[in-house]
């Protein structure tokens, strides 16, 4: 109905507007008509004159002649007729003289006579005949005058008559829409409606890489009231309390006694509780159709789809980054896979619970295209109450949280000094001690107090070879290998909640010295696992994405294939031999480094809580994906000797991760690899099982305790 009222009312301002385009230029046709008008008086004007001064000269024949030819439009008069003209009656005098010799003043022109002079020679002429047509003429501007007065008084009157009978027409259209707004007896239903989510216009599905739906929109009631139509507002109150008890009744009582017409009670009924307020049958209560967004899997992939507003627009997550596509109702399709999802919060939830820590992350990255295939946050939300969300359940701690990773920061380190050629995996750094810088004092977790090679500072992971390792590389060349693994700057992933590596003002030494082991520069979660697809891909870095990504597309070399090579044997021998053990699952070849960082707390570094993680690929031959698990102050528990370190509390969960996901990915498992990681050397025959890189690798560990024992 209104939107009829409005095409009504567009209609009469176009029918408004030709009126007036036709009165105005009926004023202007009458404006030109007066204009020609007035010119013709002026011509008149100027005969009369002219009339005037011929007839002082009447008894000049020549004179005569002329009059009656030229102003009175007669035929030529001869001399004999000129006669006839001697008993006109007083004229104008042609000069002082003349005038003395005229008719005294005083005197009156004779009766009129019947004669005229005619057309066909007539020479009789009524005295009284010309006087009288000067004086007709002589009124004609008058009249004119007057004429152009009525015709403007008519167009003024027209355009007056007109704009009254619309302005009353828009009246009536106005007070129409007043009353079916507010008061019809539905007109609540009305304003519904314009209040409510337009029902016809739907949003988009949001589907994981399988088609799998993981954020849809589905119709659902909304409930208001018309207060003029409660006959009971306290009793009214009451029922609805019972099937909406997280309301009070004193506020739904407060709402149904409103002077308005119309008040909302509740948007998106769930079908149970649109069915008990039905079945109430209170007067005034009535239902308008909305759409309500709905996330089939709820808190498993809640950061990362986000959520919408009561008006179906996104505020977070994918929902907020894609809003004009998804509010086209267009799909979007993720590269997350949603079985993958539930492994990996799962796996978070339980270490999370056993090891009573305050929050958990974790990430897993297909390191040859950057697609997150699932990611993570704890504690999280329900997208179906955020009201209800905690402040830390919104904190996407992946993508949005910084944090010093620890030691996952000397496959870095490693990394750069072996590309940059200053040392190499037969080279190795003095650990006998503690390293003093100024103030500060260096110290591994759990010394080895000699010398050690680069494998065996990842494997044992030694601050002091790690911090040694990094003066060798240079904080220039430091810096330069960080930002192209994408350290220095945000990640560049589809989602508004992402938050600024921390790094140092200053770069001095200590800095070089304490970021070669995770200290001093805080980076998200992804962020350190998009680093670590890149150095065991081949050193191309791809950055993290949420959407389907090919393979082939262009990106950048920021390591020598080589050097990815011995990366991955080094990151298979931390956990074959080092501290990540925990981490391995027969058959699929797991590398990977454990990080424990302890947290700043009051701008001092605390001990007792600790930021504990562990990052794996896996298979190392040939790595798919990469896995990352952290826990934030974990606590120590009898099963691991109350350590809570990231080899005892995150390694696990990535073990378990891989264990479940790699079959539902299709990834075979290596037959001759199932064997238990073994803590001692093995025999040559057992060695030849593995790569032959992770045979070098363990040969530079022999070489350099060999040399080790020849010093001593």
């Amino acid at each position: 109905m209104i939107k009829h009222t409005t095409v009504l009312c567009m209609l009469l301002a176009v029918a408004l507007a030709v009126v007036l385009f036709l009165v105005k230029h009926e004023v202007q046709r009458l404006e030109t008509e007066l204009s020609r008008l007035d010119q013709e008086i002026i011509d008149e004007r100027r005969a009369i004159h002219l009339l005037g001064a011929e007839w002082s000269h009447l008894t000049d024949p020549e004179r005569l002649a002329r009059l009656a030819t030229r102003h009175l439009n007669l035929r030529p008069i001869g001399p004999e007729q000129v006669g006839g003209f001697s008993d006109l009656p007083w004229r104008p005098a042609r000069d002082a003289d003349e005038g003395a010799a005229a008719a005294p003043a005083t005197a009156r022109p004779p009766p009129m006579s019947d004669t005229v002079i005619s057309n066909d020679g007539m020479n009789d002429m009524a005295a009284s005949d010309i006087p009288r047509n000067r004086g007709r003429r002589s009124s004609d501007p008058v009249r004119v005058q007057g004429a152009r007065l009525r015709t403007l008084e008519t167009a003024r009157n027209r355009l007056l008559i007109a704009s009254l009978a619309f302005g009353l027409a828009f009246s009536l259209v106005a007070g129409r829409l007043v009353e079916l707004a507010t008061l019809s007896p539905d007109a609540g239903s009305r304003v519904a409606r314009m209040a409510a989510t337009n029902p016809t216009a739907g949003r988009g599905n949001i589907v994981d890489r399988n088609g799998i739906v993981l954020a849809t929109s589905l119709p659902t009631a909304s409930l208001y009231a018309n207060p003029q139509e409660i006959l009971d507002p306290v009793a009214a109150a009451r029922s609805l309390v019972s099937v909406l008890p997280h309301f009070d009744a004193a506020e739904i009582r407060r709402r149904l006694s409103s002077p308005g017409r119309f008040v909302w009670i509740q948007r998106r009924l769930t079908p149970a509780e649109h069915h008990a307020i039905h079945r109430l049958g209170i007067p005034g209560l009535a239902f308008v159709e909305e759409r309500r967004r709905v996330y089939p899997h709820g808190r498993v992939a809640a950061h990362v789809l986000g959520l919408t507003d009561i008006d179906s627009r996104g505020i977070a997550g994918i929902e907020r980054t894609y809003e004009q596509h998804l509010a086209a109702d267009q799909a979007v399709r993720l590269s997350l896979d949603i079985r993958v999802q539930h492994i990996l919060r799962d796996e978070l939830a339980t270490a999370m619970d056993a090891f009573h820590a305050i929050g958990a992350a974790g990430v897993v990255i297909d390191v040859h295209t950057g697609e997150v295939v699932a990611m993570a946050s704890l504690p999280d939300f329900d997208p179906h109450r955020p009201g209800a969300a905690s402040d830390a359940g919104r904190f996407n701690r992946a993508t949005k949280g910084v944090y010093e990773m620890g030691s996952t920061f000397k496959l870095f380190t490693a990394a750069m000094a072996l590309d940059s050629g200053r040392t190499t995996l037969e080279g190795g750094y003095d650990a006998t001690k503690p390293l003093r810088v100024a103030r500060f004092t260096i110290r591994d977790y759990k010394p080895e107090n000699r010398w050690l090679s680069v494998p065996e500072i990842l494997m044992h992971s030694s601050n002091i070879g790690a911090a040694k390792m990094a003066l060798d590389v240079g904080a220039d060349t430091q810096r330069a290998y960080l930002a192209r693994l994408g350290l220095m700057s945000p990640a560049a992933i589809e989602l508004p909640e992402v938050g600024k590596p921390l790094t140092p003002a200053r770069w001095r030494e200590i800095n070089t010295m304490t970021v070669a082991y995770g200290h001093g520069i805080a980076v998200s979660p992804v962020q350190l696992a998009t680093a670590v697809a890149a150095v065991v891909n081949g050193g191309v870095y791809r950055a993290p994405t949420l959407r389907p990504a090919a393979a082939s597309l262009e990106a950048p070399q920021v390591l020598k294939p080589s050097t990815s090579r011995q990366i991955r044997g080094l990151m298979r021998l931390v956990v074959r031999r080092g501290t990540g053990g925990q981490a391995d699952v027969p058959g699929y070849r797991v590398g990977g480094k454990t990080g424990t960082a302890e947290k700043q707390v009051n701008g001092r570094y605390h001990r007792k809580a600790l930021m504990s993680s562990f990052v794996g690929a896996f298979p190392m031959d040939q790595p798919r994906y990469v896995v990352l698990a952290m826990l934030d102050e974990p606590k120590g528990s009898a099963r691991t000797h109350h350590y809570a370190t990231g080899g005892w509390v995150a390694a696990p969960v990535v073990g378990a991760v891989i264990r479940r996901m790699a079959p539902l990915l299709g990834i075979q498992p290596i037959a001759e690899d199932m064997v238990p990681p073994m803590p001692t050397p093995r025999p040559r025959q057992q060695q030849q099982q593995e790569t032959p890189l992770f045979v070098a690798i363990e040969n530079a560990i022999a070489d350099a305790r060999g040399r080790r024992l020849a010093a001593n």
